[in-house]
């Protein structure tokens, strides 16, 4: 039943102007990381991290969980839309399975949002003439960033589940975003969660900030992760079944 509910909620993104957003949005953190870069190229150094730390000043902190935000609001717009939660509640499939197959959607196109934003950043790096390829470790921070993008993903959909308002979630994705960057900056990044996303892809810095803290990192991931899946879950059943 599950992997009939992701099947369904991929049906939604054919056509859907979420793969636009998917490809474009992240051109803009690209360009502005980059342009920041050859600007002040005789000041930075460290080549490839140095583009990194531009790149995700912009990217992590402004562009990336309110593109997530627009996934999951997407995924539950024809549900938020007149009686069809009413329509979705009667119909013979478990609640976890509706929750799971949206958030399994989400997920997957967040990690391929990563994967692309690596790529412009090999591109964008070949552009401003940086010698060879980008080291791997940088590769890993994109796919950790993915971790904590995976988590945002399960918060957003439980807000995008109470709140009917398509844009609403958008905007307080980005407030919640801010606030995440100010954790950062009191190093308390593990114990917010849309901080986790900048703390997995090493934001704005040249060494490993969750260097010998990986299990600790994981461990809040899971434990966010958790927390968001249930109370997802329960308000489906105490609050969506009786509407």
């Amino acid at each position: 039943m599950l992997f009939k509910c992701i099947r369904a909620e991929l049906m939604k993104l054919r056509r859907s102007f979420v793969w636009f957003a998917c490809i474009v949005i992240p051109l803009i953190p690209a360009g502005i990381g980059t342009a920041n870069y050859l600007f002040y190229r005789d000041t930075l150094q460290g080549q490839w991290y140095a583009l990194w730390t531009q790149h995700t000043l912009f990217y992590s902190c402004f562009f990336f969980s309110p593109l997530i935000a627009v996934y999951c609001a997407y995924l539950w717009r024809v549900e938020n839309y007149g009686h069809n939660r009413n329509v979705l509640m009667t119909t013979p499939v478990p609640l976890s399975c509706i929750f799971f197959g949206k958030l399994a959607v989400a997920a997957a196109v967040t990690l391929l949002t990563q994967l692309w934003v690596f790529a412009l950043f090999t591109v964008c790096g070949k552009y401003a003439g940086l010698p060879g390829l980008p080291p791997v470790q940088i590769l890993f921070w994109c796919l950790r960033g993915g971790l904590g993008g995976i988590v945002i993903a399960a918060a957003l959909l439980l807000l995008c589940q109470c709140i009917r308002s398509f844009a609403l979630p958008i905007g307080l994705s980005l407030v919640l975003t801010m606030a995440g960057f100010l954790f950062s900056n009191k190093g308390w990044s593990l114990y917010f969660p849309f901080s986790l996303l900048t703390a997995g892809m090493n934001a704005n810095h040249y060494d490993d900030q969750l260097a010998g803290e990986m299990l600790r990192f994981l461990g809040c991931c899971g434990a966010w992760f958790l927390l968001f899946c249930t109370a997802a879950l329960w308000l489906l059943r105490t609050r969506d079944v009786k509407a």
